[in-house]
């Protein structure tokens, strides 16, 4: 099996717990086609850069996997067949790094200065 890295950005109108369950969703596609999610995450709702679909937020998920192609493939047919999934791209990578997410540890270092400048 491959590894991959998976992100998805569904619409704005969705409550945080919906897009959470899109991610458990999406997960379990990939478990029942014999695929393993490593990791996921829930990124929340971001400004994009340009409107997609009339939405100029959307909520971001990332998931790892380590999977069958053809896991990734039902995975993402059944993403562009979802309303609320706007856009997908996933990308086969030779390793997970560890630890959580570039964006996730841009977060909590935002938070850490946040805290610094309140004290």
């Amino acid at each position: 099996m491959a590894l991959y890295e998976h992100v998805f950005i569904s619409r704005q109108d969705l409550s945080n717990a919906q897009a959470e369950g899109l991610i458990e969703h999406f997960s379990a596609v990939l478990s029942d086609n014999d695929g393993k999610v490593i990791d996921q995450e829930y990124w929340g709702l971001k400004t994009m850069a340009y409107k997609i679909n009339k939405n100029r937020k959307g909520h971001y998920a990332f998931l790892k996997s380590d999977a069958p192609s053809a896991a990734v493939q039902e995975m993402e047919r059944l993403m562009r067949l979802h309303d609320d999934v706007m856009r997908v791209m996933t990308i086969r990578v030779d390793e997970h790094e560890e630890g959580p997410s570039v964006v996730i540890q841009a977060k909590s270092a935002k938070e850490e200065r946040r805290r610094e400048r309140e004290r």
